[in-house]
């Protein structure tokens, strides 16, 4: 479905990607997780085919994108996407026409079960309800590849809990391509497939969810019983205080001897850790 091979993108002297290659063959929901300026929205607007890239080349269900070969398959709405200042109702029946494929009936449910008063113009929304709006829009387009760029931004926690809800069902009624930047990373696990972690214009995993519950964890004891149980394993990081040590670890689980406990690593510390830690990935 989607391949990047050997993608490189540069803003004069900036590398923003870094002779990125990956492989997307089927549908999941994506999370792409990565510090600010990492490359994600870089990586989201080269294969949306919005910006060129130097070199390298990115291809979607069989075709190369450019911006001059923009994917019709692929949806990719930014943060803070700005519509046109009419009725809700009238921006979601435009979109149904310019959509062959747009569920204009999924669009409406949900406006309705948000609460969306769709008499409303775009300017007097509040901005979360903006957010929303422009979110069930691209999900209601059902194109192939969907790309969410932090579409959770101004959303409290209740609003965050709907558009987890929101996500689901739509892909479960139309299974495709969803990747979503985000920074709430433990929030989006609970319905993400699979994580994709950029760092510095690179991508340091691309892996499934259960894989890292499986192999991420934390071994916490004295400084001297923990150490020399790190021989042979990938440490991705350490935090150390007084004569105790707590070692993340991405590897196969080792049984520890009595001492030293073992630990569930929450999906946000292993983030933290694999872009600021020593360990291999």
């Amino acid at each position: 479905m989607i391949n990047f091979k050997h993608v490189t993108k540069k803003y004069g002297r900036a590398v923003a990607l870094d002779r990125i290659s990956l492989g997307i063959p089927e549908s999941g929901i994506y999370c792409l997780l990565g510090r600010n300026g990492a490359g994600k929205t870089s990586f989201m607007k080269t294969l949306a085919g919005h910006i060129p890239y130097n070199s390298g080349e990115i291809v979607v269900d069989g075709k190369k994108v450019s911006p001059g070969r923009m994917p019709e398959c692929v949806n990719y709405i930014e943060s803070g996407c700005v519509q046109f200042n009419t009725k809700v109702s009238t921006l979601i029946d435009a979109a149904a026409e310019l959509q062959p494929d747009f569920d204009r009936d999924f669009a409406l449910k949900m406006a309705d079960r948000f609460e969306l008063n769709t008499r409303k113009k775009f300017k007097h929304l509040s901005f979360g309800m903006k957010t929303m709006l422009t979110a069930i829009i691209t999900l209601s387009s059902n194109s192939k590849v969907i790309l969410l760029d932090e579409p959770t931004l101004g959303f409290d926690a209740i609003m965050r809990s709907q558009f987890n809800a929101l996500l689901l069902e739509s892909y479960q009624a139309h299974p495709r391509v969803i990747i979503i930047s985000t920074h709430l990373i433990d929030e989006i696990a609970k319905v993400t497939e699979r994580l994709i972690i950029i760092d510095k214009g690179k991508i340091l995993i691309e892996t499934g969810i259960e894989d890292i519950d499986e192999k991420a964890y934390t071994l916490s004891g004295s400084v001297a019983a923990v150490t020399p149980l790190l021989e042979g394993i990938n440490c991705i990081g350490t935090t150390v205080v007084g004569s105790v040590m707590a070692a993340h670890i991405y590897d196969e689980r080792i049984i520890p001897p009595a001492g030293v406990s073992v630990d569930r690593i929450s999906l946000q510390d292993f983030f933290i850790n694999i872009v600021g830690g020593n360990g291999n990935v």
